[in-house]
């Protein structure tokens, strides 16, 4: 099965370890676990200096409905708790481990008890599984849906068309069976009746390894998908796979669909068997100044500096590290950050790739409007942002923007498109709340 694509663009695809499982990193001496690392409150740590933890141990509560609890990656001692400065410039709470090298799984790690559709919600919930493609959404608020017959498609996302990253693309290789039994959970608990696993065509051997996966299942369809960033983005993966819209302010399970990336579900299938939380992540290490390119199963908290000299350094020395892709990768304030549970990649950039290419006027030439896959209109939006026209920006549709980066990497001129977007996200944001106070202030 194949079909049309919303716009977008022919970014590189530099999958250069797709035919590389990952390797198994033995522990580093120290990991450095953030409070956050999902979308909502960060956790609550419940060690001190001192503690002895164990792999798999609760380290941290969830912190409110929109949260999700950490476990400790590797045994030893707690040293500290500190604070680590995170990617978007803030700072936040941290637990700092000492490993004893013997990774000694903890008394507590058991299978859980799931016997229905809410016991299923709360083991997912206790696991601390987050959205794996780098959203880091806490699962179980996703699946949370209350009335599960709201949902008639659940989409698997392989599309993975960030360059350079194939962490999903070994799951699906490597960890079939994980997927096979957590589309059966799907079945089971939220009464799922079709199951549309969307993969690029960059992906024969995970195409061909789902497809023979789930060959006697009719539920399930493996959609092979043009290779056209940026596909793995929710909105764009239900209107390619389904032809709904998914309207501003409104959620994908608003039009009946849930979209769960391919690595949460194996790993929502291993814990669900297993019951080991969410310790360690698959992590491909790749990039222009990266020696030996390739996929790293590490704990979380590792630094990217533990990481790089485990996998082989650098050929080169690296002048811009990111998590994530080329497109939508945020840059790391140097390598001490740690491995996060979202982390799917760690790309290192030499001098040449890190380099911004230089501004130049606006040449009105509109490629930023048509390879955007929301149909927005950047340009127009630049100039509301400039003059500070809120209303305008909210007529322009910013709040739809994904930040996917299309519209810079187009733009011939070099113009911080996508940048100014966020901004404009955020100038609405301010004066929505200013607005508010207003009327607060007259009742």
């Amino acid at each position: 099965m194949s079909m049309f694509s919303l716009p977008g663009v022919h970014a590189p695809h530099r999958k250069n370890t797709a035919g590389l499982a990952p390797v198994v990193m033995p522990p580093p001496a120290t990991v450095t676990i953030p409070a956050v690392m999902h979308i909502g409150r960060p956790a609550k740590f419940i060690v001190k200096a001192g503690d002895t933890v164990q792999v798999g141990q609760l380290i941290a509560e969830a912190d409110g409905p929109i949260s999700a609890p950490i476990h400790a990656s590797v045994s030893g001692t707690v040293k500290k708790l500190d604070t680590v400065l995170l990617s978007g410039g803030n700072r936040a709470p941290a637990v700092l481990i000492a490993s004893d090298g013997e990774m000694t799984v903890s008394e507590t790690v058991a299978p859980p008890t799931v016997t229905d559709y809410a016991s299923f919600i709360e083991a997912i919930r206790q696991s601390g599984i987050v959205g794996l493609g780098g959203a880091g959404f806490p699962t179980a608020v996703k699946l949370d849906i209350k009335d599960t017959t709201r949902c008639d498609t659940v989409l698997i996302n392989g599309a993975e068309c960030e360059p350079y990253i194939t962490s999903d693309t070994r799951t699906m290789i490597d960890r079939a069976e994980d997927l096979r039994q957590g589309v059966e959970l799907l079945k089971k608990y939220l009464g799922t009746k079709r199951v549309l696993i969307g993969i690029e065509k960059n992906k024969p051997e995970a195409i061909k390894k789902m497809k023979e996966t789930f060959a006697s299942d009719g539920a399930v369809s493996v959609v092979s998908m043009p290779s056209l960033y940026p596909q793995g983005g929710e909105k764009v993966l239900i209107y390619n796979l389904t032809r709904r819209i998914v309207p501003e302010g409104k959620l994908p399970i608003d039009v009946g669909v849930i979209v769960i990336n391919c690595t949460t579900l194996a790993e929502i299938a291993a814990y669900i068997r297993t019951g080991m939380p969410l310790v360690s992540k698959c992590v491909t290490f790749d990039g222009s100044a990266v020696a030996e390119p390739k996929n790293v199963l590490v704990p979380i908290g590792t630094s990217v500096a533990d990481l790089a000299a485990f996998a082989g350094g650098y050929k080169c020395e690296p002048k811009k590290l990111l998590y994530g892709g080329l497109m939508m990768g945020i840059a790391l304030p140097d390598a001490t950050a740690p491995v996060l549970k979202n982390t799917n990649a760690i790309l290192a950039l030499d001098e040449k790739d890190a380099a911004p290419a230089p501004e130049t006027p606006c040449l009105r030439c509109g490629k930023c409007v048509d390879h955007c896959p929301i149909h927005l209109s950047p340009v127009s939006i630049a100039i509301a942002h400039r003059e500070g026209d809120c209303a305008r920006l909210a007529d322009l549709k910013v709040n739809l923007c994904m930040e996917c980066g299309c519209c810079s990497y187009v733009c011939p001129a070099h113009r911080p498109l996508v940048q100014t977007n966020r901004l404009s996200k955020a100038m609405l944001r301010a004066h929505a709340a200013k607005e508010q106070a207003k009327e607060e202030k007259k009742a």
